[in-house]
């Protein structure tokens, strides 16, 4: 499948309800082609009106805070585990993820990223373990795969608490380290020999 009929075929999906009440799809923005991959929950209520993802508050924040390690659009592929918004931005449920998981997977194999960065405790629970606890193992890297993945506190967690910037900045710079270990073409450096 190419990206055209995988956006297409999400475009028509209606394999839970959340198709249904959705004013636009949120497929995915930024490069295509890109060597990270960042993965949220879901469309919150200004990415559903403008059919992108994190535009609204969150998004602006988590763009400030990928200029500070040199990431723009450009650098990275950004979506979501669902690609509709959940009413009211509740967490999506379990079916609701699992009927867009698909396309979730179709996205990374077109991608094939080499790192992975989940936006919150939800994409790491379903990315990386059912278990997995954002308080105690953000900014821990895993490999999974041929996927390096990790998962930092979601934008809207750090609008709600500012106490956690501090950790987020640090899971920041172990992201920037890690490009630079594993793609450093993502800056423009050449890969390690």
């Amino acid at each position: 499948m190419d990206w055209e009929s995988l956006r297409q075929t999400c475009e028509q999906c209606h394999n839970c309800p959340l198709g249904e009440t959705r004013t636009n799809l949120v497929f995915g923005d930024g490069n295509p082609r890109a060597k990270l991959m960042l993965v949220g929950e879901g469309p919150g209520q200004q990415e559903d009106l403008s059919g992108v993802p994190f535009v609204g508050p969150a998004g602006q924040l988590l763009d400030r805070m990928l200029e500070i390690i040199d990431l723009d659009r450009s650098r990275y592929y950004i979506t979501n585990i669902v690609k509709c918004r959940p009413p009211h931005n509740r967490d999506p449920l379990a079916q609701e993820q699992d009927a867009c998981i698909g396309y979730l997977r179709t996205q990374t194999r077109l991608i094939r990223p080499k790192l992975i960065v989940c936006l919150g405790r939800i994409a790491a629970m379903r990315l990386i373990r059912p278990d997995y606890r954002i308080t105690r193992e953000h900014g821990q890297w895993v490999q999974k795969g041929d996927f390096w993945m990790t998962a930092i506190y979601h934008p809207s967690a750090l609008l709600r608490d500012e106490s956690k910037r501090p950790e987020a900045f640090d899971d920041l710079i172990g992201i920037r380290d890690k490009i630079r270990e594993v793609c450093p073409e993502i800056y423009g450096d050449r890969p390690a020999d």
